[in-house]
């Protein structure tokens, strides 16, 4: 890529910019590669094995968001004295008034043999708060489904053991897969995988207040794996769904889902009996074909970068760039690694004359002082102006 590009790179091991045509300097950049990694490797066994033991013998909250039913709560200055001096404070799960007690009712329900949309259409019709809608600042994508409760955030709840009081770590797992295994130059994707139950780690003592008990917990997970059947599935080669996750419904905004029928793809959005959702104009089930929409999406794309219209995208490109969130947001898992092979990246016409008139556009004085321009491609930001359209 930087031979492609006419990119130097220059590293101080070698005294200067790297040959690309030097077998010394491709050993050299070989072995300092390894090195990093196995650095690399070193310090995430480190900070995994620390994590594991406050977990476990301090029940330490660990980060990320607060679980349905509970708010964060300071717990005092920060355990490390660095973190302490710099400011930072410790947090602890507290009930919230408002949503705690909807978390024994729903194990309730489900042990008194509810079903899962039983329980989310009950929730639904007594004006219960859903999760998304508790913290909407964070869920504004689910809240364009609707503020209503699913059965998927209902089986969420249920299988989460933290409700127990106890602090449980090590659940998931970050696994670095090939994108595409028949072509292994496309690199690596880091996918979350969840580890097997036996594998988590346990406080030793409940770290918070608990809202159901752990009897209670197990009884659940009894009844999940009860009803759980048994079958292999291996997924068919060639299933590549383009515009995966970025569909939406015209009807009812709703996410639009891939599906493969007469051996291609369409995608759809069914509106399932049980829904508590008005959408009493929205047919049962809305099919359209992917052939029908790619080839209108590369020719409006190509025509973004015409003469006629450059000067009008490198602006629209700029104003997003803005838009764009740069800190304090969740990143996107996106789509299921056996569509994320097929995705099509829209065309690029005149890359260097494109990002001379962005980069100018910025230079003049229309990003705020101070804030470096974001380090996008355009074929990136034009993806992105794409899917917003």
């Amino acid at each position: 890529m930087f031979v492609h590009y006419s990119v130097q790179l220059w590293v101080p091991e070698v005294g200067g910019a790297i040959d690309p045509g030097s077998d010394a300097h491709e050993i050299v950049m070989s072995l300092y590669g390894g090195m990093s990694k196995g650095e690399r490797n070193r310090i995430k066994t480190r900070v995994r094995t620390a994590m594991a033991a406050q977990a476990a013998m301090e029940g330490r909250f660990l980060g990320g968001r607060p679980l349905y039913g509970y708010d964060l709560a300071d717990a005092g200055p920060h355990p490390n004295p660095g973190k302490a001096a710099a400011g930072l404070r410790a947090r602890r799960l507290e009930p919230n008034p408002a949503t705690a007690p909807v978390v024994p009712r729903i194990f309730r329900e489900f042990l008194g043999g509810c079903g899962l949309r039983a329980i989310a259409n009950g929730l639904t019709a007594d004006g219960i708060v859903s999760p998304s809608a508790a913290d909407s600042a964070r869920n504004r994508h689910l809240l364009a489904n609707g503020a209503g409760w699913r059965f998927t955030a209902v089986r969420a709840i249920l299988e989460n053991p933290r409700y127990t009081g106890y602090q449980v770590w090590n659940k998931q797992r970050r696994d670095e897969v090939l994108i595409d295994v028949h072509d292994v130059g496309l690199g690596h994707q880091t996918r979350m995988r969840w580890n097997d139950r036996s594998d988590w780690i346990w406080s030793e003592e409940p770290s918070h207040q608990a809202l159901v008990t752990r009897e209670q917990w197990e009884a659940v997970q009894a009844r999940f794996h009860g009803n759980k059947r048994t079958y292999s599935r291996t997924p068919k080669d060639g299933r590549r769904y383009v515009l995966a996750s970025r569909l939406s419904c015209g009807r009812c905004g709703r996410r639009m889902e891939g599906t493969w029928n007469h051996d291609r793809p369409y995608y759809r959005c069914q509106i399932h009996r049980d829904d508590p959702a008005d959408h009493h104009d929205h047919p049962a089930t809305i099919y359209v074909r992917e052939d029908s929409i790619v080839p209108h999406l590369d020719s409006w794309v190509a025509e973004l970068f015409t003469d006629e219209h450059l000067d009008d995208t490198c602006a629209k490109l700029a104003d997003a760039a803005h838009e764009r969130p740069r800190s304090g947001t969740a990143p996107n898992p996106g789509p299921d690694p056996q569509t994320r092979p097929g995705t099509r990246q829209p065309p690029h016409h005149r890359p260097h004359r494109t990002r001379g008139r962005l980069d100018r556009r910025q230079v003049d004085g229309r990003d705020q002082p101070g804030t470096p321009p974001p380090r996008s491609t355009a074929r990136q930001d034009t993806h992105h102006q794409a899917h917003r359209r």
